[in-house]
């Protein structure tokens, strides 16, 4: 008698978004970006005390606490927005109605066009200053993969939040069509523009 072998359970992101083929081209970026999926993505902070322990968050459940400090620029909480709250349900209903227009207007699973749009805009070289002989210099420096990701996201946001923001378009479209032009590297998305800004000064840094 031939034994079968016990069938694999594949779990869809909110039992809707088939996430087992989608592969991540940016070698860089691999390890970073984590797909598994789960029946529940809220892990309540249970690996972010740690920078290893950050990977195995699902990039989905990331880009949802993202949501929620929308307002944010630097160390500031410069704009004050009623789109996302301290709520992660509440957000993550923002980025379902999100999903569903970006599924809507280009046929693709909307988990693969984040995951492009996150390769189109995480900057490989930014700038930092060091301090030699009392004067301080930019040097230009390499990206870590966590860094990488969580720029990509920061603007991600940032772009879709000021395109909504005092504006008849809703903070749900405003993330769907700022991830539509980064998965395009179009040169309307805010997150794209500053990845190339970043690089740039870059590499006038060398």
């Amino acid at each position: 008698m031939v034994e079968q072998e016990p069938q694999k359970l594949n779990f869809k992101l909110f039992g809707m978004y088939d996430v087992s083929e989608i592969k991540v081209e940016d070698p860089g970026l691999r390890c970073s970006i984590n797909l598994d999926a789960r029946l529940m993505l809220k892990s309540q902070g249970r690996n972010s005390k740690s920078k290893v322990g950050r990977f195995k968050t699902n990039v989905v459940e990331r880009f949802i606490n993202k949501i929620s400090n929308a307002g944010h620029r630097g160390k500031k909480h410069k704009l004050e927005v009623g789109h996302a709250t301290g709520k992660f349900e509440k957000n993550a209903k923002i980025l379902l109605e999100a999903f569903k227009i970006i599924e809507k207007k280009t046929g693709k699973n909307p988990i693969a066009v984040l995951v492009k749009a996150i390769e189109n805009s995480s900057p490989r070289d930014e700038v930092t200053v060091i301090e030699y002989g009392g004067a301080r210099y930019p040097q230009a420096i390499d990206v870590s993969p966590l860094r990488r990701l969580n720029l990509s996201l920061k603007w991600l946001v940032h772009g879709s939040s000021d395109k909504a923001f005092g504006k008849k378009k809703s903070f749900a479209q405003a993330l769907a069509d700022e991830i539509i032009m980064a998965s395009e590297e179009s040169g309307d998305s805010f997150a794209v523009k500053r990845k190339k800004e970043a690089e740039a000064q870059a590499d006038s840094a060398r």
